[in-house]
């Protein structure tokens, strides 16, 4: 097997797990994207992308794995919701990652729903603090899509720069 198509392969391999990333928790998404372009510039000899572009898709895909911890927490704040609102969302999207993709925005909600009505009590507006999470999250879930999107369009376009 020649290195092109086993980097070819591998990187595959890493773009589909990063699309999964997107709306798993724990997967960095956008980060296994980014490896699956290095991945094809190795045979590529680092010229089927320029250098700003691997550059600029690199800090896309650390910023959106960054603001992806902080758009739900900021967005919860917004919204009035307390630590049990945060905590319940984050343990509400890791329980509904073993169901589906839909599991996890569904488990977001309703863990960050269920830790302000079971945890925050003073709360007078758990309704609103949970749509505040769940509106973060589904922010940060869209942007790492987006980005992870662009990075495939490039993958699959590296991919067949390299075989023609």
């Amino acid at each position: 097997m020649t290195l092109s198509i086993l980097m070819v392969l591998l990187g595959s391999v890493f773009m589909v797990v990063g699309f999964i990333g997107c709306v798993v928790p724990a997967i960095p998404g956008p980060l296994l994207g980014f490896i699956a372009l290095i991945l094809i510039s190795i045979p590529g000899s680092w010229v089927l992308f320029p250098v700003w572009l691997l550059v600029l898709l690199g800090v896309g895909a650390v910023a959106a794995t960054v603001l992806d911890n902080v758009l739900p927490a900021l967005s919860s704040k917004k919204a009035g919701a307390g630590k049990a609102g945060i905590w319940g969302s984050i343990l509400g999207m890791i329980a509904g990652s073993f169901l589906t993709p839909i599991g996890t925005i569904i488990g977001a909600f309703v863990g960050a729903l269920l830790g302000e009505m079971i945890f925050n009590r003073e709360n007078k507006q758990p309704l609103k603090a949970a749509l505040g999470v769940f509106k973060g999250t589904m922010l940060a879930i869209l942007m790492k899509l987006v980005v992870t999107g662009i990075m495939a369009y490039y993958f699959v376009t590296g991919a067949i720069g390299l075989f023609s």
